[in-house]
Parts: structure tokens; C-alpha cells; sequence
């Protein structure tokens, strides 16, 4: 639906300035792409993170020669390092792969820099790219 009102807003704008229609369709195309936008980037994401209790909770994640455990107040969960496929890492977080389509994200905000360096390590060593 994005990428068709988008087409549609780019062939208005055209034929807006090629004079072929008027600025009403122009003015049409572009409010519904404003509004679409809001409802992608600020107001779905919002409503699901609101409803969700999952992003309201705090975890611990530990990581040994085994595997890793993600802990919170209501249980835990133990990933062996052969269920990763992968790992890849960005700017804001480690990417664990399951498979192609699953993975885990580990947030670098409360990792100092040693601790990172060392996990890095683990990862590479058990993982691998």
C-alpha cells in the first residue's frame, strides 16, 4: 500500500507540473502519504509498544561456555550456541540468527566497552559470521 501511494504521489507531482491536472490530486496524494507516514513511523509502532508488556519488562542476559540465558522476574530461557546459525553486528546491536528469518537482538546501551570486546570474542568463537 506504501510503495502505491507513493507511486501515486511521484505520477501527481508529474502531471502537476507538467500541467496536465490541477493541484487538488497533488494536495490528495501528498496528505495521505503524510498520513501514512505518521501511522508507520510513530503511531503503529506506539501502539504496539504501549499494549505489549514484553517492552515494559527488564532482562539479564548471561553468557557462558554453553550457551546464553535471558532471564526476567517471570522465567528464564537457555539458547546452546548451536542453535545460532550466525551473528551479525551493527551500530546499536548484536543480531543473533536462528535461521534466515528468526533471530535475538542483544542492545550494546548497557555494555561497557570491555564487556563488549569480550562478547565479540565469545561470539566469534561459537558462532562465527
Amino acid at each position: 500500500m506504501l510503495v502505491i501511494v507513493n507511486v501515486f504521489a511521484i505520477i501527481a507531482a508529474i502531471l502537476f507540473y507538467s500541467n496536465k491536472i490541477r493541484p487538488e490530486p497533488l494536495m490528495l496524494f501528498s496528505c495521505i502519504w503524510i498520513v501514512m507516514m505518521i501511522s508507520v513511523w510513530f503511531v503503529l509502532p506506539y501502539s504496539i509498544y504501549r499494549k505489549s508488556t514484553t517492552f515494559k519488562e527488564s532482562f539479564s542476559l548471561f553468557v557462558n561456555e554453553s550457551g546464553i540465558r535471558l532471564d526476567n522476574e517471570r522465567g528464564y530461557v537457555n539458547w546452546p550456541w548451536n542453535t545460532f546459525a550466525k551473528y551479525f553486528e551493527s551500530p546499536n546491536f548484536f543480531h543473533l540468527y536462528f535461521d534466515e528469518k528468526s533471530f535475538f537482538l542483544i542492545p550494546k546501551d548497557n555494555i561497557d566497552a570491555e564487556e563488549m570486546n569480550n562478547l565479540r570474542e565469545v561470539l566469534n568463537s561459537k558462532i562465527g559470521y
